[in-house]
């Protein structure tokens, strides 16, 4: 794949409901799909693994905010694009 979405989620659940469908109906064929979860309280990851399993997750240890968030999800994403 050549391209990468990257969502930054933080207590987002129902945000995700409702547009990761749309998302996946446009994109599937061109982008890997991935969440950034900025140390959610709520239950997204909970919600993406058993609804959206092929989904890759990021988990940030910390709710490291916007920009930092992001940062950190796109190091994680190189370094594990990198290896593989």
């Amino acid at each position: 794949m050549k391209i990468a979405v990257i969502i930054l989620n933080w207590n987002g659940r129902k945000y995700l409901e409702r547009f990761l469908p749309s998302l996946i109906q446009y994109s599937k064929d061109e982008a890997e799909i991935i969440v950034a979860d900025n140390a959610s309280t709520d239950d997204s990851i909970l919600f993406l693994r058993s609804s959206y399993p092929d989904i890759r997750i990021i988990q940030n240890n910390e709710n490291a905010g916007f920009a930092r968030g992001y940062n950190l999800a796109l190091n994680q994403w190189r370094l594990t694009t990198i290896s593989c």
